[in-house]
């Protein structure tokens, strides 16, 4: 038999869905891979219930069915300070990960290098590799996973084709500041580099701090390809509808390696999320206001527990400093799946996410009913006794 992929040894399974099947297997609460619990917004299920009957069912345009594509411009416009023109500099993705991998592939060839902040969405590195590219990693120092200006431009000067930044920050939570976006930015004109952002969780961030698109910085339009979905804002993460906002020039290539990657995106969730992307102001207030409910509950329960963990300035995750309670020797891996199968509670060991030699964090997540963050709290509770 031939050689297969080479690639994979660079990479393994994703840990998060695979901590996700554990939970499944052993009865823990989810806190690993990041979905809600609770229901999307009810003009918008109420419409998918009509247009499962009524259509559309077949192959959408490829970029995206104009309505839908009409409907996100609107609704970015409200927010990013530019309406992007849904024809020219739009695509609509299967989720932002498809969004991310057709960016990739569109700004790069095979031996480009991609700065890469650590830590970082497990996904990043693999699509890296998948494109042929090599990742240049830059730390995030907590407790606020700030950056060294200096070692950024170290990183830029080894010839980067490209940064890739998630704002606000999985896993980290952090909220990158316009200073610090300024930075990169000016980094980017001055080395001649694309910036790929990552912006899923454009709506969940928390006072004081505020998200800023990269692409509305002074000559940044150019040269950025915002990525996101629906998946986060409109409690849809099943749905898998993302897109990829850049200028024309860059937007036609992503559309070529769209067109032959997936085709086209669900017509009839196209068609049912028109609703989602039409509401007010106030629903994003009370949706940012729903997702702070949800912090203050499972933040203060781990503060209680005395249960040490960062702070998240945006996005639905913790990261939670487990030190106290492994055993000598004991991996974060394995630490994470024995806490699922003997406490009831699953999360994400922090390897997932570090390009250092980190063994000491978990990622959680607070996206529940009230109900099941307080379940998983009072499973937490004793659990260096009920680790054993």
């Amino acid at each position: 038999m031939q050689e297969l992929s080479r690639k994979t040894q660079y990479f393994t399974d994703s840990v998060i869905r695979r901590m996700t099947r554990i939970a499944l297997d052993c009865g823990a609460i989810n806190l690993a891979q990041g979905f809600p619990d609770f229901d999307p917004p009810r003009a918008m299920l109420d419409r998918l219930e009509e247009v499962s009957h009524a259509g559309p069912h077949q192959y959408p345009i490829t970029m995206g069915a104009p309505n839908f594509r009409a409907a996100l411009a609107r609704k970015c416009g409200r927010f990013m300070g530019r309406t992007p023109n849904p024809d020219t500099e739009m695509v609509v993705t299967i989720g932002s990960t498809e969004a991310m991998v057709d960016t990739i592939f569109a700004l790069t060839n095979p031996g480009d290098k991609i700065v890469l902040f650590s830590p970082y969405f497990e996904n990043y590195q693999a699509q890296i590799l998948f494109a042929g590219c090599e990742p240049v990693f830059v730390p995030l120092v907590p407790p606020d996973f700030h950056f060294d200006a200096n070692v950024l431009e170290d990183a830029f000067k080894q010839g980067v084709k490209a940064i890739l930044i998630c704002n606000p920050s999985n896993p980290s939570g952090k909220v990158f500041t316009r200073e610090e976006l300024e930075c990169i930015a000016s980094l980017c004109v001055k080395y001649d580099a694309y910036a790929i952002m990552d912006e899923v969780y454009e709506h969940i961030v928390y006072a004081p701090h505020q998200h800023i698109y990269m692409s509305s910085l002074p000559g940044m339009w150019e040269r950025t390809v915002s990525c996101s979905s629906l998946s986060k804002t409109y409690s849809v993460t099943g749905w898998r509808l993302g897109y990829a906002i850049a200028p024309a020039p860059i937007m036609d290539k992503i559309k070529q390696f769209h067109d032959f990657n997936t085709v086209g995106a669900p017509s009839p969730l196209m068609e049912a999320a028109i609703v989602g992307l039409e509401m007010p102001d106030s629903y994003y207030e009370e949706f940012a206001a729903h997702y702070a409910h949800m912090k203050e509950i499972f933040t203060r329960g781990l503060t209680d527990l005395g249960i040490p963990f960062t702070d998240p300035q945006g996005t639905y995750f913790v990261l939670a400093n487990i030190g106290p309670y492994l055993k000598p020797g004991q991996t974060d891996v394995a630490f994470c799946e024995e806490m699922a199968r003997k406490v009831g509670v699953a999360a994400v060991p922090g390897t997932s996410f570090f390009k250092e030699n980190v063994n000491n964090i978990v990622r959680l997540h607070f996206a529940k009913k009230d109900e099941t963050l307080y379940e998983a709290l009072n499973r937490l509770g004793d659990l260096k006794a009920k680790l054993g």
